[in-house]
């Protein structure tokens, strides 16, 4: 039964992919490095015949940890792929009204702001899941942001029976997140079955590993003895931490995370 589940959702997130490609032009995706990331960028290469159809944009503020920039350089080589940097403004530029983490954040947020104004893109695909964070359990498929990359949860198009809204508003881009309905526990049990790699952090060391992957300033470990993906699939079953537990901002202020987003963050 797991296998057959995960094949419906691969077969899903294939069907957003390609549908992206065929309708919206032109179309650009983020990879972070990070587990959802890493398993959505393989369903790329499945969904294309082995192949990266669009640009892949890594949003850079030289501060994630050195064992992801060890792992990109090295699945840069691996898989042949070709990576768009993008360097994002430094942390002085940023609104001083946020607290220290969510500022710290909303680095990407105004760097991929100046991406789509710099490269045009009327489409960015992002390997967010609802069940992180209760501001992505709003969130749609298809999701249309204003050209700066805000956003209004509470005006967002109906999706039934996936029929999405593929037309891009005038002056507006479409966010695309095709593991949107994905969990926590079910990107482990693909990556698993299908052998994707994934960045060493994940795995614990001296009692503590990342659950998520964020910037090294404002991301941190959590407890845990899970040392391999079996192990992970075991502790999900049964924890009550938070996936984001590490992440400062979640921790930071009650409406943080919302801030970020309705600003652009992904």
């Amino acid at each position: 039964m797991p296998d057959r589940y995960l094949d419906k959702l691969e077969a899903e997130t294939i069907y957003i992919l390609r549908e992206a490609y065929n309708k919206v032009s032109p179309l650009g995706m983020l990879w972070s490095m990070g587990k959802d990331s890493n398993a959505l960028l393989w369903m790329v290469k499945k969904a294309f015949f082995g192949k990266v159809p669009f640009p892949l944009i890594q949003l850079e503020t030289g501060m994630e940890l050195p064992e992801v920039y060890q792992f990109r350089d090295n699945l840069i080589k691996e898989w042949g792929l070709e990576l768009h940097i993008a360097d994002c403004p430094p942390e002085e530029d940023m609104d001083k009204s946020l607290p220290p983490a969510t500022r710290s954040a909303m680095r990407k947020t105004e760097g991929l702001k100046a991406l789509l104004g710099e490269n045009g893109y009327k489409g960015i695909i992002a390997g967010i899941r609802r069940d992180e964070q209760s501001m992505r359990a709003k969130e749609r498929v298809f999701s249309p942001r204003s050209i700066d990359g805000d956003w209004d949860f509470k005006n967002q198009p109906a999706e039934i029976w996936d029929h999405y809204m593929t037309e891009v508003p005038e002056g507006a881009h479409l966010r695309i997140h095709p593991i949107l309905g994905w969990t926590e526990i079910d990107i482990w049990r693909y990556t698993q079955r299908e052998n994707i790699p994934v960045v060493p952090l994940y795995f614990s060391k001296d009692g503590k590993r990342y659950r998520s992957l964020g910037e090294k300033n404002i991301t941190f470990p959590v407890d845990s003895d899970a040392a391999t993906i079996e192990e992970i699939i075991k502790e999900l079953e049964t924890t009550k931490t938070l996936e984001r537990a590490g992440r400062a901002m979640d921790n930071e202020s009650e409406n943080s995370f919302e801030v970020l987003r309705t600003r652009g963050y992904m």
